[in-house]
């Protein structure tokens, strides 16, 4: 379902470059018809119904909107935040189309008339996890997302450790993921369509990410259905949905383990992720669930380990403290 949006401003260029911007980049989202005058306004709320609306505050106050669910106040304050009327919320004028598009679906998916959202088309799920940490786990993961992007995918990067590792490898200039988690716990809202608004795509590889949790505890809160519900509606915004997950082999990975399509398995050449490796392959009943879906990533020059009969693959040794570049740097030797 496209959101009907309004953009009613007296600001011919400003009118133009908005409608045509969200035009051409997110038409699969957003309809948006546009005016420039108050008799124009009233004659298009009559005719038709609009989901959104984005108004001058000379517009706002001489128009009857209480046919459209979300107008929103454009603001000459850069914050937004310069005292809208009671009954508005106001929004930015002063910022880039994408940021201004991201408010409109996160304040939208919060109008409860909107659902849940439809989850009829779904990504390849790809979950990266390893029983060791310090093998280059997300490495392997932003490796593997960037190779997706160079074949033409649209790839987004979910991460769930505990500890977030986006902001070194991506600059977060958005909303947490918090406020999807949020929205799962109230059982209220679009999350398909706070997802679409939330999301940041990297200019350099084109991996499509969150921004980090904005407490440890966020995480540790999501229970087995909040897990499977953020899975399934990752995958249905995105051709390829890569999970990066913790080293641990609860519950929650289970859940992963169970809606993934390929799970990559990472180890190195140290003792300890090569113990704990044979450990997972030999004894742990989970493997034995996802053997028949699981690729062994040898990384930082590994071989193959002997407990590990499925497929294989090795990585070579990149030399460099950046994280970026051996990730972009691997992505090319990933043949999957």
């Amino acid at each position: 379902m496209k959101i009907k949006l309004l953009i009613a401003s007296c600001e011919a260029d400003y009118v133009e470059h908005l409608s045509n911007s969200i035009s051409e980049h997110y038409a699969d989202v957003i309809d948006v018809s546009a005016c420039r005058t108050q008799e124009r306004l009233c004659e298009m709320l009559k005719a038709r119904k609009f989901d959104v609306a984005l108004l001058d505050e000379d517009f706002a106050e001489g128009a009857d909107l209480s046919t459209i669910a979300l107008p929103l106040l454009l603001s000459a304050d850069r914050t937004g935040e310069a005292g809208a009327p009671a009954h508005l919320s106001e929004l930015s004028r002063y910022q880039r189309v994408s940021s201004i598009v991201s408010e409109i679906l996160a304040k939208c998916a919060r109008v409860s008339q909107y659902g849940r959202g439809s989850h009829s088309e779904r990504a390849c799920v790809t979950a990266v996890w390893s029983p060791a940490g310090g093998v280059g786990k997300t490495t392997v993961a932003l490796s593997y997302a960037a190779k997706k992007v160079s074949e033409g995918k649209q790839v987004l990067y979910l991460n769930l450790e505990p500890f977030s590792s986006v902001p070194a490898y991506f600059y977060e200039n958005g909303k947490s993921i918090s406020t999807v988690f949020e929205m799962l716990d109230s059982g209220e809202g679009n999350i398909k369509m706070l997802i679409r608004g939330i999301s940041q795509q990297d200019r350099g590889a084109g991996v499509g990410y969150f921004c980090r949790p904005e407490n440890f505890d966020d995480m540790y809160a999501l229970s087995a259905e909040n897990i499977a519900e953020l899975t399934t509606v990752c995958a249905g915004v995105t051709d390829e949905l890569v999970i990066d997950m913790s080293c641990v082999c609860d519950w929650r990975t289970r859940k992963v383990f169970d809606l993934a399509d390929k799970v990559l398995i990472v180890s190195d050449a140290t003792a300890t992720a090569e113990v704990k490796l044979s450990q997972f392959t030999s004894q742990h009943n989970v493997f034995e669930s996802i053997k028949d879906k699981a690729l062994f990533v040898a990384n930082k020059g590994a071989e193959a380990d002997t407990h590990f009969s499925g497929a294989f693959l090795r990585l070579p040794v990149v030399l460099s403290t950046d994280p970026t570049t051996v990730y972009k740097t691997l992505s090319a030797s990933l043949e999957i």
